[in-house]
């Protein structure tokens, strides 16, 4: 996983990806799928997350507490990234054992 940067020639806006390789069996080579994460903010160099459509939030929006908040420098990213990839491997260990249980009974 990588975070990529790519410039809308026609806006001149810089967009912020998240960029995952898969390999492709059938023409060996890899492919890349590309998630939009926000737009890069020109002054602070923040990433603004963006609902996919190039709309900013409301500016009455108000988050509550439980709702989860974007990272908002490549720093914070990078660690919720690291963050998030050691818990699905611990989810797919629970997982792993408890199918290896299932099989047992």
């Amino acid at each position: 996983m990588a975070i990529t940067y790519n410039e809308d020639k026609r806006s001149g806006l810089t967009y912020a990806y998240e960029t995952t390789y898969v390999w492709d069996k059938e023409k060996k080579q890899s492919r890349s799928k590309r998630t939009l994460i926000g737009r890069v903010d020109e002054t602070t160099g923040e990433i603004v997350p963006t609902d996919g459509r190039g709309r900013k939030r409301s500016p009455n929006y108000v988050p509550s507490e439980d709702e989860y908040q974007m990272p908002t420098t490549v720093k914070e990213l990078k660690s919720e990234v690291l963050r998030l990839l050691e818990e699905n491997k611990m989810l797919r260990d629970k997982v792993d054992t408890l199918t290896k249980k299932l099989k047992k009974s």
